[in-house]
């Protein structure tokens, strides 16, 4: 028995050295750089451009080729420079059948910091579209893992690129005619991470982009005010979950998203409650057009609706979106509004009220512009004395108004741009006040510019004695001090804007009112109240105001 043990051993031991002999000596007879042009024109065949390498050399312990230099031509229809480069790539093989016969049998393909570029051209086709689509390629399984480690990929148009880094891709079981899973992993410009995981298969034949995709999609932490799809002045820190589902040509993608910090006007800061976005849309390859189905918009307890269209040309994707929402508490979107350059005057909160907005948004990403009509109901704003900022102006003395502001009801049609907002058609009724009406800005530095005009009760016309108890005397008393600054402002202005004494119009009346105009000027956090010495806010609204007759 320990005979016949010992013999095995030193037959085992003779066996194993024979072929660690064998492959020492395969080294030196098999020349691997000999399968350098093999690996270029089976390569190129199956993807469909010029692809080289550079020298090869063979690692038995790894089973594998491997070469310093990797390059993939583009499509000559979009560039000269090549769709991909790399700084090594390595390729796995069968050891038995390339010593003995000399054969390649590729198993896996490891390409390490790989550069691709993907664009499309003004007609909206990428780059990709013709590749691997040659009817030369095997419907069979041709490679047992694909792997992209730590590479860039650039991604635009021919002359705007951004740039992800750090991309490692992983597929397995490759093969055209059939589907395989993916894994996919980037950080995205501007910070941030990107993951997707799902199958992809089989591939087309006439355009790579029309493959089906089932997939998973993953970004966290995007930076959108580093990305360059918005306008400078706009950001916001992105978060999104997704499916694609991608076959016959359109893609339906169904997800949720949330903005935290968003930013949305030159002038603005960054919204303190998040937006959360559960979309639904399909997108249609062949056109590039897509199509947002009925969606939601939520913050807090507010909620809005969104539906519309959207569509690439050229460099740019082009938006049509409408933005209903009815009843929104105005407390819970107070959060939002100074992302859109509305900052409450300082300590002051929207306590009670609802909003309702009905806004097309409308233009190309980084430049959209949302326009339409706006009201708010029932609202009242504590911490802000609009007495004490019209007593400012001598006449208004008798005008109280208390801490907070009770606003009956609101309309305005509002534009929403990068550069500001603008407000039309503003009609309100403020219960301390009466009827305000006008039009004005608010700049990228928060500047008001409004013309207004207030109708009340005109005293000298309606004496009032048929209203009775605190309404008669509350309506009385604004209409007096209202009444009494208008009669103080003719004959120039003096250096803080105040009308010298002696020189004292009366107000412009009409039937049983009074239309006193002045001008909202500071800024949104801190309004200037003053008197309108050159009539701009009449002559700026006299159209709203059912031909008002002008002073002379």
């Amino acid at each position: 028995m320990e005979f016949s043990t010992a013999r095995t051993v030193r037959i085992s031991l003779a066996v194993g050295s024979a072929v660690v002999v064998l492959l020492v000596v395969a080294l030196f007879v098999i020349p691997a750089n000999r399968f350098r042009p093999a690996i270029e024109q089976s390569a190129s065949a199956a993807l469909g451009r010029d692809v080289s390498v550079g020298h090869l050399r063979m690692s038995l312990l790894h089973q594998s080729l491997s070469a310093e230099r990797l390059t993939i031509a583009d499509d000559p229809a979009f560039s000269a420079s090549p769709f991909l480069t790399a700084k090594s790539v390595t390729v796995g093989v069968r050891l038995w059948p390339l010593i003995v016969s000399r054969s390649l049998n590729v198993t896996n393909i490891r390409i390490d910091q790989p550069v691709v570029t993907l664009f499309r051209n003004a007609a909206g086709r990428w780059n990709y579209a013709s590749l691997a689509t040659s009817s030369n390629t095997s419907g069979t399984v041709a490679i047992r893992k694909l792997e992209l480690s730590d590479g860039r990929v650039l991604v635009g148009t021919a002359t705007q690129k951004r740039t992800y880094d750090h991309v490692n891709v992983a597929a397995s079981d490759l093969s055209p005619g059939s589907r395989f899973p993916i894994t996919a992993t980037a950080v995205l410009p501007g910070g941030g991470t990107f993951s997707l995981t799902g199958d992809v298969g089989p591939m087309d034949r006439t355009d790579a982009t029309l493959t089906p995709l089932d997939a998973r999609v993953a970004i966290d932490g995007l930076n959108l005010a580093k990305t360059g799809f918005l306008s400078p002045s706009a950001g916001g820190l992105l978060d999104l979950k997704a499916t694609i589902a991608s076959t016959g040509g359109v893609a339906a993608i169904v997800g949720n998203a949330t903005l935290s910090k968003a930013l949305l006007v030159a002038g603005g800061s960054p919204a303190s409650r998040p937006v959360a976005v559960s979309f639904d849309s399909r997108y249609d390859l062949r056109t590039h057009r897509g199509t947002l189905n009925p969606s939601s918009l939520k913050m807090g307890g507010a909620s809005a609706r969104l539906a519309g269209t959207y569509a690439a040309r050229g460099e740019a994707t082009i938006v049509s979106i409408k933005v209903a929402g009815g009843r929104m508490s105005a407390p819970e979107l107070e959060a939002f509004l100074p992302a859109l350059g509305i900052h409450l005057p300082q300590g002051a909160h929207l306590a009670a009220g609802t909003i309702e907005a009905n806004l097309n948004v409308t233009g190309a990403i980084g430049r959209l512009v949302a326009a339409g009509h706006v009201g708010l109901s029932k609202a009242r704003l504590t911490g802000f004395d609009l007495g004490s900022k019209m007593r400012e102006i001598s006449a208004f003395t008798g005008l109280h108004t208390g801490s907070d502001l009770n606003i009956d009801d609101l309309t305005t049609n509002m534009r929403v741009a990068a550069d500001g907002l603008r407000f039309d058609h503003f009609n309100a009724d403020v219960a301390s006040l009466g009827h305000i009406t006008g039009a004005g800005t608010i700049d990228a530095r928060n500047n008001l510019h409004f013309g207004m005009v207030a109708t009340v009760a005109n005293p000298a016309l309606n004496p009032l004695g048929t209203v009775g108890g605190a309404a008669g005397t509350a309506i009385g008393t604004v209409g007096r001090a209202i009444g009494g600054l208008f009669g103080t402002l003719t004959g120039g202005r003096s250096p803080k804007g105040h009308a010298p004494k002696g020189h004292e119009p009366a107000a412009t009346s009409r039937g049983n009112t009074q239309h006193i105009p002045f001008l909202v000027e500071g800024t949104t956090s801190n309004p200037q109240i003053i008197p309108d010495l050159s009539g701009v806010a009449l002559h700026m609204l006299q159209g709203q105001l059912g031909g008002l007759a002008l002073p002379r």
